[in-house]
């Protein structure tokens, strides 16, 4: 299947908001979820019915898909949640005991940061926040200065959804592995479309939701465990799982220790039709598509007067999210302008990710304009959108004050 054509689209609809949640979906995501609803319906591993057995079985494909993609050979150690939040929520939680140290970096998603200063906050844990430098690269030695005999979890996003940036995974991996913390890589923008390697990474836990790189519906997420990680994770929550009915002890056993309550079994039906997809895609064709909508975007904001871009150059380690400023709009008008001129879809504001705009000095300002291309944005549509920003920067561009929003966008 060709990659820019896999899909049809609106020519007034440009779609620049990946980051958030990918869309469109490719066609076999929507014909999944329809079918699961239709034709079976049932729970996976509440029934021995011929229509459980076969939502068993889409669980057991996405998760083996799951496996294949990061190279983790035990598809049990894959765990299913409701969103990449979840998946954090339970490494973080799971893993950190009072009186215990946690590193992390300025770069992380609210995901991270907000469980962690929970911990903090409440369960006597202490936090280590690490900087990074202007394009929004985390030094592996940083990283090692601030472990301490008592780090027991070292947290990282493996790309940024404010700058783009991909961090330096395997080489920080190997340095936590060999002082004997636990590392944990949020794979939230990249898994998909960036390749990981469980082993090269050194990482004993990766979260990501299924909606964004893995092109999946909302209210999927994945946990996937490195080696004998269990031993120290506990579960959040606790209840039925079809398994060892005849006791009220939770089953030690994966992925069902971590499983409790039903599954979104129509989510994961998406998600494994969109796996399978991916798959044959394969993940270098996706990545070499990014990085050319990621070249594209920035080669030509580079050309508009009046804009600051945020981020690694189109030649260093990067998503295709594209984060940047024009001189005099504040990021929520510009937003709003871009899709009421030419309606193109972007996104505003902080990101959920403040620390991030503190280390860009862009927080007292209101944040960036983010955009974010996925699998099915054109070039063309890349040049329209360039188009309508250098429009709406031109100095000689009078302003519509209608262009200013009565309601912020979620930042």
């Amino acid at each position: 299947m060709n990659l820019l054509m896999a899909h049809s689209k609106s020519t007034r609809r440009i779609y620049l908001d990946n980051a958030a949640t990918s869309w469109p979906k490719p066609e076999c995501v929507y014909e999944a979820v329809d079918g699961y609803q239709r034709e079976i319906g049932a729970p996976s591993g509440r029934s021995g019915s011929r229509a459980a057995e076969g939502a068993n079985r889409i669980v057991e494909r996405a998760r083996k898909a799951i496996a294949d993609l990061v190279g983790q050979e035990d598809s049990n150690r894959v765990i299913f949640t409701s969103s990449g939040t979840d998946s954090l929520n339970l490494a973080i939680r799971g893993i950190v005991r009072p009186g215990k140290h946690v590193v992390t970096t300025m770069c992380e998603h609210n995901s991270v940061l907000r469980p962690l200063r929970y911990l903090r906050d409440h369960c006597q844990v202490d936090v280590s926040c690490v900087s990074c430098d202007q394009a929004g690269f985390v030094s592996p030695e940083a990283i090692l200065r601030a472990l301490q005999p008592n780090t027991s979890l070292v947290a990282l996003v493996h790309g940024s959804n404010v700058t783009g940036a991909i961090q330096p995974v395997n080489e920080i991996g190997t340095l936590v592995h060999d002082r004997g913390a636990l590392f944990l890589i949020d794979a939230a923008q990249t898994l998909g479309h960036e390749p990981l390697s469980l082993i090269e990474s050194h990482a004993d836990l990766i979260a990501a939701p299924g909606h964004k790189g893995l092109l999946g519906p909302l209210g999927t997420g994945v946990l996937i465990l490195g080696k004998n990680v269990e031993q120290f994770l506990e579960p959040l929550r606790l209840g039925g799982t079809g398994t060892n009915s005849e006791s009220d002890q939770q089953p030690g056993e994966l992925p069902y220790r971590y499983e409790s309550g039903n599954l979104n079994i129509p989510g994961l039906a998406g998600l494994a039709a969109a796996l399978d997809f991916l798959l044959e895609q394969g993940v270098s064709k996706l990545q070499t598509h990014h990085r050319q909508l990621a070249t594209k975007l920035l080669e030509g904001l580079e050309e508009i007067p009046g804009i600051t871009i945020y981020g690694p150059r189109a030649d260093q380690p990067r998503t295709s999210v594209v984060s940047f400023t024009v001189a005099g709009y504040d990021p929520q008008e510009l937003a709003v302008a871009l899709e009421m001129s030419a309606g193109i879809e972007c996104r505003a504001g902080m990101h959920c990710a403040p620390r991030m705009h503190e280390s860009l000095g862009t927080g007292a300002s209101g944040g960036t304009v983010r955009l974010s291309p996925g699998w099915a944005t054109t070039l063309e549509e890349i040049d329209a959108t360039l188009k309508a920003i250098a429009e709406i920067a031109s100095p000689t561009k009078t302003r519509i004050d209608s262009f200013r929003p009565d309601r912020k966008l979620h930042g």
